[in-house]
């Protein structure tokens, strides 16, 4: 239908009065589709300012519609709708029990857990007794649903809502906003969004790399031993990206993040400074409160090592890789990389190679540093620093060698630069 692809358009563009105008001619068409209400109240919610009882009027009519379809996943879907407009209404303890009805329908939505947490810091400090701590709602709500007639008439209202911004044409009013805004809301689709990581005696320091992470509706939650980041994508969903747990605990208060036009960044102190983590993730079992209180003993180390290695291959396996020559065998390369001529070969040795190791004495204090953190790795984070250093010409260094093994690593300039090749 074109008038539900235009209100798909202006939604992931972020014309969202727009969408709410071509979603409210779709229903005119066909007022029983649950779809066309659940994207309606999400645009609903994304307006300046919300119109969280709009939203919610349209959640609790797709939740009906869907009932009646008996389709699981546009139910959790019209329920999660649900929760988020009683949420912006300040009905805590309705959106909370929305959540586990759409729990119930799909327990494998990520934003549940994110919206669970947001809704329980509220409920926290309400007083025993509060009319916001009291359930009110039932599971299908009982509401019309609207003939087109209804729909047609409540197209007018929604065009009023576009006036402010200069101009009293109802067909030209989506296009004003629609041509600007559209450069900025671009956004790196969902299967392109990637991460790294790199730490210090005293930070780890996680960067996750998408364009037009939109500030105002991001989601962040800094734990003691996670890191939970949710924003919508232009497809009306939303992207959740989650550490949990961490290789060790961090400092939450002291720990902070910024979001960028390319990127998002967040800073996490270690609790435990100068122990270095061989992973970003643990699991679970292996964490410093497992393993003691000194982060710094070897023997700890020892036993996080041994735990989260992989163990290596006789044969080495051959990763994807753009490069012309072909496959690249990155455990030898990494393993010829750290032998280095022994100062004083004796007659009769075989090659006059040392045992792996680097001359930490060399240099500049940063590459000593990446000397000293390339000499203490596993086999995983050598190769992954050596195959994302090349490949990315020297602008990325990662030791995740379960992301980095997917692929090539893309060239990833500093802001404000481009990357050329030698003879542009």
């Amino acid at each position: 239908m074109e008038q539900a692809s235009r209100g798909a358009s202006a939604l992931s563009s972020g014309d969202f009065a727009s969408a709410i105008t071509h979603y409210t001619e779709a229903l005119t068409i066909n007022p029983t589709a649950v779809d066309y209400c659940i994207k309606r109240s999400t645009a609903y919610t994304r307006l300046s300012p919300a119109d969280h009882q709009a939203s919610l009027q349209d959640a609790e009519t797709a939740v009906q519609l869907a009932c009646k379809r008996q389709k699981r996943e546009l139910i959790a879907q019209s329920q999660l709708r649900r929760a988020i407009a009683l949420f912006g209404l300040e009905r805590f303890a309705d959106a909370r029990q929305c959540l586990e009805w759409a729990k119930k329908y799909n327990d494998k939505e990520k934003t549940l857990t994110i919206w669970a947490m947001k809704i329980d810091s509220k409920m926290k400090d309400l007083d025993e007794g509060h009319p916001r701590a009291a359930v009110t709602v039932v599971e299908t709500p009982d509401v019309e649903i609207s003939t087109a007639s209804e729909n047609t008439n409540s197209i007018k209202p929604v065009e009023k809502q576009e006036e402010p911004k200069g101009t009293h044409a109802i067909k030209e009013a989506p296009k004003e906003p629609s041509t600007t805004p559209k450069p900025q809301s671009v956004q790196t689709p969902a299967s392109k969004i990637r991460h790294e990581w790199f730490q210090t005696e005293k930070n780890v320091t996680v960067t996750l790399y998408c364009k037009g992470i939109p500030k105002d509706k991001a989601t962040v939650e800094i734990k003691d031993n996670s890191l939970e980041v949710t924003f919508p994508l232009p497809s009306g969903s939303d992207y959740n990206f989650s550490l949990d747990p961490l290789f060790s605990n961090i400092e939450p208060m002291e720990s902070e993040y910024t979001i960028k036009s390319t990127k998002a960044e967040f800073t996490l102190v270690k609790s435990t400074p100068g122990q270095m983590w061989p992973s970003i993730e643990g699991t679970g079992a292996v964490n410093s409160e497992n393993l003691g209180t000194n982060g710094n003993d070897p023997s700890q180390q020892a036993v996080k090592q041994a735990v989260l290695s992989t163990t290596t291959k006789n044969t080495a396996p051959a990763y994807p890789t753009s490069s012309k020559s072909g496959p690249k065998n990155w455990d030898k390369l990494a393993s010829d990389l750290t032998k280095r001529p022994k100062k004083d070969a004796k007659e009769g040795e075989e090659d006059g190679l040392e045992e792996p190791g680097l001359d930490e004495d060399d240099g500049d204090p940063t590459t000593n540093f990446f000397k000293t953190l390339y000499k203490g790795a596993d086999d995983d984070t050598r190769r992954a620093m050596m195959k994302s250093y090349q490949e990315s010409n020297g602008t990325a260094l990662s030791t995740n060698w379960a992301e980095v093994g997917k692929g090539p690593v893309e060239t990833s300039p500093p802001d404000g630069m481009e990357a050329k090749k030698w003879d542009e």
